[in-house]
């Protein structure tokens, strides 16, 4: 969830967000590597991030089935969203759902840590252990059967300023998972979905969605939906230019263009639209940077 910010407004549904101010409380997923929009939903401010959950994440779901990606996909939510209820929508697919260890003892759950898990190398003054604990019930329902949880144990004996600590710090870090790997590379897939804060902050700023137009929820709703439609063919033209890189006049060696780059390289070049003998052509300046690019993806569309 990422909230959108209308403080000072009085729309149907703008409601205080845990981010403290009033406004929408959209959720969104999100597929790929290059950040295209799967599915989006706006919420009042006020919505529970569980609350219908759910089902945005069934729904999800079988939009990723009707894209005939074949092979089984990985889902990774936040702790938000660890709602043993929201397990029973993952099917078949991968998953990896942060965790919310409160209820656990740090102190335990370090012991535990050191009889079941691995030393990390580390410099001095931190022990890092991980591994996987398979006692754990989803939602601490004991009717549903154990979900593997890889974990993360930190123990700090010196501070960053280089002075020792009568008691430990500790900083333990849980997630629910079904990857049949190492802990470690459960940790590395997890916080590879830190990107889409990127992808949130693109669709709030460079398409100027913060503050949606309408005083009805319903209307919103249809212009967050468009918004997403935008989103995608923008990020999909950015992927085309990248596989183009050789006929674009600057050095491109990123795996995805923000959006803000798209609208600004090839979105907002200058042309004259001319209608002539019955067809509509756009007539580009002799000094279009970006024409070849443009030209060649045209082409490869007609």
């Amino acid at each position: 969830m990422s909230p959108l910010d209308h403080s000072g407004s009085s729309k149907e549904g703008v409601s205080y967000t845990y981010k403290g101010h009033d406004g929408y409380a959209p959720i969104f997923a999100y597929v790929g590597t290059q950040g295209h929009m799967l599915e989006c939903e706006l919420r009042p401010g006020k919505q529970h991030c569980q609350s219908g959950t759910t089902a945005f994440i069934a729904r999800s779901v079988e939009t990723l089935q009707t894209l005939g990606l074949g092979g089984k996909c990985l889902l990774r939510l936040d702790s938000g969203n660890a709602a043993a209820d929201n397990f029973d929508a993952f099917g078949d697919h991968y998953f990896i759902v942060k965790r919310n260890p409160r209820r656990e003892c740090p102190e335990q759950m370090l012991a535990l840590a050191r009889r079941v898990g691995d030393k990390q190398d580390s410099h001095e003054g931190k022990n890092v252990y991980t591994g996987f604990f398979d006692h754990f019930h989803p939602g601490g329902d004991q009717n549903r059967p154990c979900v593997p949880v890889a974990f993360e144990v930190i123990e700090r004996t010196i501070d960053i300023d280089g002075q020792k600590l009568l008691v430990p710090k500790l900083e333990v870090n849980t997630w629910w998972t079904n990857l049949s790997c190492r802990a470690k590379t459960v940790l590395d897939l997890y916080h590879g979905h830190g990107p889409s804060e990127q992808y949130h902050s693109e669709l709030k700023s460079d398409l100027d969605v913060e503050r949606l137009p309408s005083g009805r929820l319903c209307a919103n709703k249809i212009i967050l939906l468009c918004a997403m439609v935008a989103f995608n063919l923008l990020r999909g033209l950015g992927q085309e230019v990248i596989k183009r890189a050789g006929l674009a006049p600057q050095k491109i060696n990123i795996p995805r263009w923000r959006i803000k780059t798209v609208l600004k390289n090839i979105v907002y070049c200058a042309v004259r639209l001319v209608r002539h003998a019955g067809r509509i052509e756009l007539h580009f300046g002799k000094r279009c940077r970006w024409f070849e690019v443009i030209q060649d993806i045209a082409h490869s569309f007609a």
